[in-house]
């Protein structure tokens, strides 16, 4: 161990990784064996909740401990830093005498602070070959690794994978391994609306191979990326161990944001605030800290990863955070879980909603670009997959978590002196109204006008 004796940290954030596509959380194809063997030392979180989608958010909000009023960020496209008071995990953990490094993680505003920037060829052009996405992360990463461990200061190593993020289109034998028939049946048309759908057209035409008709091809080729990027990991892991640092190091593993596949005609992307964007794994192991082979169905968010770190290397910052500390679980103690939650996205729609453990409410800003209705609710015990929007039906329900959401806003904006983000930062897909001195008057300038441009739309 270093001459602190505080551990290591080795983060590994998944761009686009979905819980429920995990053999790890009970998905019926073996995606993630290396991951449930990893997480059979440590503890699974089985309801972590990425709030505020997509990557730029996501990060911001589990590198800060801070939800989007704290962050100030929510769009795709943030510009400037995130707000002036708040500080990320690599500027503490520096603070501490941590050596910082991130692979792959780059022009995020949750990226300041880390000594060394690496990166790696993780992308994908349209119309390239098969890449070998985390391969290609490994070359950089396990070097890496080796120097830092022959530092005398512990190390915090961040990990960005962009497998299983689209284009999927993971190297052999992956790209087999979860699909065994025709991609190409003439008489299969499942994937007409797909590249009929003109924003996304082009883009999918790039990259889906040519010929194919199934869309249960490119569902496979989503979890052969995870499969693949699940063998990847353990390759890290097995130089963590050969260097001899398992008992010395934290090991986190999470996700900034889930991924649509077919479902919500959100097709093979990250909008959407439903749970197959909002539901994250996170895998917790530090030997003789976190209790081996748990499961956690406590309430969880992504802000609640910075104080969890913190608190797990026993390092008092003295900064205040949003989220609140898992580490009290593994002690006995008690934590009171926080089941409703405020979500956002800004990716090409600017939506935001309330979600609780029974009920989903979202409620567009703008134009659905899919001519989805302005107010979604779903009863997520009876309808987990979010398949029949029920507002029509249940207007005091939706009344009674509007209420509950705005309370929320209006007390957060207090607290934090400052317009929700949600109706601020609107220049993310190419607009630039506003800001706007106060949410009132946002809502209603975006709300009459997302009507006239509904209209327009469709004409």
């Amino acid at each position: 161990m270093s001459t602190t004796d505080r551990p290591n940290v080795l983060f590994i954030g998944v761009d686009s990784l979905r819980a429920d596509h995990m053999s790890l959380y009970g998905y019926d194809r073996l995606t993630t064996p290396h991951i449930t063997k990893l997480a059979a030392d440590g503890a699974v979180f089985d309801n972590l909740y990425a709030p505020h989608i997509p990557t730029t958010a996501g990060y911001a909000s589990m590198l800060s401990g801070h939800d989007c009023f704290g962050t100030d960020v929510v769009a795709l496209r943030h510009e400037g830093e995130m707000a002036d008071e708040v500080v990320t995990l690599p500027e503490v953990l520096g603070e501490h005498g941590y050596n910082t490094t991130c692979v792959g993680f780059t022009g995020n505003p949750a990226s300041r602070g880390f000594d060394t920037y690496l990166d790696y060829d993780g992308w994908g052009a349209a119309g390239e070959a098969r890449m070998p996405k985390a391969e290609n992360l490994n070359e950089v990463a396990i070097p890496e690794l080796d120097r830092l461990a022959g530092e005398e200061e512990p190390f915090l190593l961040f990990l960005r994978h962009m497998d299983p993020h689209s284009p999927y289109l993971p190297p052999e034998p992956y790209d087999r391994m979860f699909y065994h028939g025709d991609e190409t049946d003439p008489d299969n048309d499942s994937l007409e609306p797909v590249l009929e759908f003109e924003p996304f057209a082009d883009y999918f035409a790039s990259w889906f191979p040519e010929g194919v008709t199934d869309r249960h091809y490119i569902d496979a080729q989503y979890d052969g990326a995870i499969a693949y990027m699940d063998a990847a990991i353990q390759n890290i892991l097995t130089a963590l161990s050969e260097l001899g640092l398992d008992d010395d190091t934290l090991v986190v593993l999470t996700a900034d944001h889930g991924e649509s596949l077919y479902e919500h005609e959100c097709w093979y992307d990250h909008h959407g605030l439903y749970d197959s964007n909002l539901h994250v794994p996170l895998v917790l192991r530090l030997p003789d800290r976190v209790p081996e082979d748990i499961r956690v169905d406590d309430y969880t968010q992504s802000k609640d990863l910075m104080p969890t770190v913190l608190d797990l290397l026993d390092i008092d910052s003295g900064l205040e955070f949003d989220g609140r500390s898992l580490a009290p679980l593994f002690d006995g103690g008690e934590r009171v879980q926080e089941p409703e939650c405020y979500i956002t996205e800004c990716t090409w729609m600017r939506k935001h909603g309330w979600r609780t453990s029974e009920w989903k409410l979202i409620r567009a800003l703008e134009p659905d670009f899919h001519f989805k209705p302005e107010v979604e609710l779903y009863n997520l015990k009876r309808d987990p997959d979010e398949l029949h929007n029920v507002a029509d039906n249940e207007p005091e329900v939706v009344d009674a978590l509007t209420q509950r959401m705005q309370a929320f806003i209006d007390r957060r904006e207090a607290q934090t002196g400052r317009t929700n983000p949600m109706y601020t930062n609107l220049n993310w897909h190419g607009y630039d109204r506003g800001p706007f001195e106060s949410s009132e008057e946002a809502y209603e300038t975006l709300h009459i006008g997302s009507i006239d441009q509904a209209e327009s739309m469709q004409e």
